[in-house]
């Protein structure tokens, strides 16, 4: 039988003693430590949310990993590439890779009748892959892309819409600097707004055919591949066996491959989203060290609240540590207390947050229209598990003032 434990039930049991010196005390640790973990699920929860929601809209632009010509630059007038690889589709059944795709982009300038917009055209083809967009359309729909007709139907943005004073089934002339310079004109099937401003105001979705003939382009040339992987943090994995095994090779026509991923395409969005990270780990900090602290200063209360139970024992024999686990198995169920009611706070207010979106943001400066949740029942297990174990050995070296306790002094006094 565990004697300390069953003696550190017993005591909690009757913690609940009014006439308690320590109640308020141990009070408010309890209240510090379930907002302080209130405060750790919402921040691990929103800042996760908000780095996956963004991640993804970047995805749903360019992909995971893009494979261009070697000698592609930065611009939108891409060097084309032949489709006709030894990897396309076969890439589709390398594990990890969930889909790989055609595209082919071509800079120009939408003009209406009072406004003009530069964009670009993305040309996609019949295996491209629309979930990301149909998520994001919100008003008209997606338009179909086959082998045998070219389609002159595109999608547009939300942003773009309302600059051109355009809505769906408009038509719309889109420019091409070329000598001479040449015109097609688009219907509106659908809009869209993923809320990533800076990428919704560029790019417009239309056949793969128009930049083809734009392009003079042969129907097997297109400006790349993009391949979606099923792990984004297997990312730098994906990327260098596709580079090892596919693309490590020079062509008769002395054209390389080159492989690029999302991440070194985007570098200044994907630092700006790792620097979050920091922010978490100082709330963490902290929070638990708030949390450590009440706990110190109501484990000091009850020590000397008991301090007649301390010298009793020590007469009868009891080793210093023995008691220490008492008081230590007592906050510990102290504390326990304080993290259920830190869940039952913190979960709710996520859920509350992610099924009615009652936070709004302002998607200039966030990119986002409410403010994102990402609740995963192992982000709670570990700041439970970290907390309940960092905040019990904050209380080690405080326990130790048992043993400055005299049996002697406390038993004479009484």
């Amino acid at each position: 039988m565990n004697t300390e434990l069953y003696i550190a039930k017993r005591l909690y049991s009757k913690g609940s003693d009014k006439k308690k010196i320590s109640r308020p005390i141990i009070s408010i640790a309890i209240i510090g430590i379930a907002l302080g973990l209130a405060v750790m699920i919402l921040s691990v929860a929103i800042v996760t949310g908000f780095k996956s929601q963004i991640r993804d809209k970047i995805i749903g632009f360019g992909s995971h990993i893009q494979i261009v010509n070697y000698d592609a630059n930065t611009s939108f007038e891409t060097t084309p590439v032949n489709k006709q690889q030894k990897f396309y589709p076969a890439l589709d059944t390398v594990e990890g890779v969930k889909h790989i795709q055609v595209f082919a982009i071509k800079a120009g300038i939408l003009k209406t009748r009072e406004n003009i917009q530069g964009a670009v055209l993305k040309g996609v083809g019949p295996d491209f892959d629309w979930s990301f967009f149909k998520k994001n359309i919100v008003r008209g729909q997606a338009f179909q892309v086959n082998d045998s007709t070219t389609t002159d139907q595109i999608l547009i943005s939300q942003h773009i819409a309302n600059l051109l004073k355009l809505d769906t089934s408009d038509y719309v002339g889109m420019y091409f600097v070329e000598d001479p310079p040449r015109m097609r004109r688009f219907k509106i099937a659908g809009i869209y707004n993923t809320g990533l401003e800076e990428l919704d105001k560029q790019f417009i979705l239309g056949d793969i055919k128009h930049v083809q003939s734009l392009n003079n382009w042969e129907s097997n040339q297109v400006s790349g591949f993009e391949v979606l992987i099923r792990e984004f943090d297997q990312i730098p994995r994906m990327a260098d066996l596709i580079r090892n095994n596919y693309t490590y090779r020079v062509f008769s026509d002395g054209s390389k491959l080159r492989v690029i991923s999302i991440t070194e395409k985007y570098p200044q969005i994907f630092d700006w989203l790792n620097i979050t990270d920091i922010n978490v780990w100082v709330i963490l900090i902290l929070m638990v060290a708030v949390a450590g602290f009440n706990m110190i200063s109501g484990l000091l209360i009850l020590i000397l609240e008991r301090t007649n139970m301390i010298g009793l024992f020590k007469a009868m024999g009891s080793r210093n540590w023995n008691i220490r686990k008492i008081f230590l198995y007592l906050s510990s169920f102290l504390i326990g207390r304080g993290l259920l009611w830190g869940n039952v706070i913190g979960i709710a207010l996520c859920l509350v947050q992610q099924h009615f979106g009652l936070v709004h943001l302002d998607p200039t400066n966030y990119m986002l229209h409410t403010v994102p949740i990402n609740l995963k029942i192992s982000h709670i297990l570990l700041l439970n598990v970290g907390s309940l174990l960092i905040t019990v050995l904050m209380l080690v070296v405080p326990s130790y003032v048992v043993a400055r306790i005299s049996p002697v002094k406390t038993i004479r006094f009484n």
